[in-house]
């Protein structure tokens, strides 16, 4: 068992202006199945419209943003959860003061950078 706290896990630049992520569990830990992500926008940032052929698992923690699949879009808040299918486009927008979220991603290997595998 592991237990840490998600502030003493540094903050990545993510190559978007204005978001970071957190690598809370990955395989570095000993996690075989998934990865679990803490991510931080800052107001107006976001994270372009993209996909992959694995799913997501997302939890607002905190702020509020938009998430679009590049034909909807849905206004999130802290609280609300969201379950992006494999290869469906994906986009987030901090339109609050930050956008907050926890994402869990299955831990493959085309998923997961290189320094955080053990």
């Amino acid at each position: 068992m592991f237990v840490g706290h998600y502030k003493d896990v540094p903050e990545k630049d993510t190559g978007f202006e204005g978001v970071t992520i957190r690598w809370l569990v990955s395989p570095k830990l000993g996690a075989k199945n998934y990865a679990m992500r803490y991510f931080v926008l800052k107001k107006g940032a976001e994270i372009p419209l993209h996909n992959h052929d694995w799913e997501h698992e997302i939890f607002i923690v905190k702020g509020e943003g938009i998430i679009t699949n590049g034909n909807e879009e849905h206004h999130v808040k802290a609280g609300n959860f969201l379950y992006v299918p494999p290869n469906e486009p994906h986009g987030y927008k901090a339109t609050g003061e930050t956008l907050e979220f926890l994402c869990i991603i299955p831990a493959k290997k085309e998923a997961i950078p290189e320094d955080e595998w053990a």
